[in-house]
């Protein structure tokens, strides 16, 4: 008996509710979302830096992301068969519109987008089926995208997902807000942007899918976003401790081997905290600045010459396996995880437990 609804994208439908959310440097590529595609999930393959193996990287950055963005498309589509994928790409990431235009070309599904509000994505998919989706932190957010796509595009979101503040990664939310616990929980902002989304449905004579996001790691999760009128859910952290996975089999052990007090917030370059796993270099960026050797100039709010520490280094550092130079993104529950499994086996067991509870 199954009782989880698909999540209808226009013309594209996933059998299940699961969006598999988008880790980088590296960690969820083509590797990771075919294999949650194949299973009827949506996959995400994080853009950020996704050139980080290519030989040319160093000299030719930008080149050499867009590059490696086609081939990890292109071998996600032949792995996955009919299955949906998508891309996350960040909109404070200079190559932004060529990374877009490389996703568009490759015909990929849908493009998820965070990190500041992506206002002309409309624009640069325009013409193609592909698919847009915002990441928003509030209702307001969320308005405000639909209002200025409906203005200008005569269009709005094909699906939003509302992400909270136990997600791992970057996080819309202020350190302060988050030290002092002064933030709406998940579920408020779930609510909150359904209702904001309601005028636009009705304006456009469609639902559109408001996914929940951050900090969701069981079946039982699954189940109450979907009871509480959420299309579904992003989860990422469960995906680390995958064989599947991408990133080093050091990264997936220090999720296995994290307690609760591990799980901690930084602060980015990019202006946002952050939620990782403490490790040798969360403990060195606690006495200070670590200095940057080079600098990508991959990101538009970061400056070298100010930030804390390089990111683009510090997540690549991880995901090849350097856990002392590295920083290691977490949700909130990564703690939990105690075991390596397969990406089949994790959605069965998640789909079972959802379902008993619906």
């Amino acid at each position: 008996m199954n009782s989880l609804k698909p999540i209808k994208l226009g013309d594209r439908i996933a059998k299940l509710p699961i969006i598999q959310g988008a880790m980088g440097v590296g960690v969820s590529l083509s590797s990771l979302a075919s294999a949650v595609a194949r299973e009827g999930a949506i996959g995400v393959i994080s853009g950020v830096q996704i050139g980080y193996d290519e030989p040319d990287f160093l000299s030719n950055n930008n080149e050499a992301n867009v590059r490696a963005l086609k081939k990890h498309i292109k071998r996600a589509k032949e792995l996955c068969g009919d299955g949906i994928l998508g891309v996350n790409l960040l909109t404070a990431m200079k190559n932004y519109k060529e990374m877009v235009a490389a996703a568009v070309e490759m015909k990929i599904d849908l493009i998820i987008s965070g990190a500041g509000l992506p206002l002309d994505l409309p624009a640069l998919v325009e013409g193609s089926q592909t698919k847009i989706v915002p990441i928003v932190s509030s209702g307001k957010a969320a308005a405000l995208i639909s209002k200025v796509w409906d203005k200008k595009y005569k269009r709005i979101p094909d699906m939003v997902i509302v992400e909270g503040p136990e997600a791992g990664g970057h996080l819309g939310f202020s350190k302060e807000e988050l030290a002092k616990n002064e933030f709406k929980p998940l579920e408020e902002l779930v609510t909150e942007v359904i209702e904001a989304m309601k005028p636009f449905e009705e304006k456009y004579k469609i639902q559109v899918p408001v996914i929940a996001a951050g900090g969701i790691y069981s079946g039982e999760d699954i189940a109450k976003f979907i009871k509480l009128g959420a299309s579904g859910v992003q989860m990422a952290t469960r995906f680390v401790a995958t064989e599947e996975c991408d990133a080093h089999i050091n990264f997936k052990n220090s999720y296995v081997d994290a307690k609760k007090e591990d799980i901690r917030l930084v602060q980015s370059p990019v202006g946002m905290p952050g939620r990782a796993v403490d490790n040798e270099f969360t403990k060195k960026l606690d006495k200070g600045n670590i200095p940057v050797k080079r600098c990508y100039d991959c990101l538009i709010p970061c400056n070298p010459a100010t930030t804390p520490y390089c990111i683009s280094q510090a997540l690549i550092q991880s995901v090849t396996g350097d856990m002392e130079n590295g920083l290691v993104f977490a949700g909130t529950n990564a703690y939990k995880i105690d075991k390596i499994t397969t990406v089949k086996d994790l959605i069965n067991e998640l789909c079972e437990e959802a379902n008993s509870y619906l």
